[in-house]
């Protein structure tokens, strides 16, 4: 199930951190270790940095599984579109 931390990813993203209308722009993470069917995970997203004049933010990614292990980190670089909010 190696699709499933990066949705969630993607969620955290579009509707929590940096919020509505945002999207990557790039993305540099990787799987560390498996998901399987009935694991529990959980995304963190750390702000590294903000380019304010042109709504671009930096975040270091992390997803854990409920043991504690890291499945997916890396960082990623998101815009987030004006007015979607």
């Amino acid at each position: 199930m190696w699709h499933a931390p990066s949705g969630l990813l993607h969620a955290l993203v579009a509707m929590d951190m940096p919020g509505p209308g945002t999207v990557f722009m790039s993305r540099d993470w990787r799987f560390t270790a498996p998901v399987y069917i009935g694991d529990t995970i959980t995304a963190q997203a750390e702000v590294l940095s903000v380019h304010h004049t042109n709504a671009v933010t930096r975040l270091r990614v992390r997803v854990r599984r409920q043991d504690g292990e890291t499945v997916l980190e890396g960082e990623a670089w998101c815009y987030t579109f004006e007015g979607t909010d």
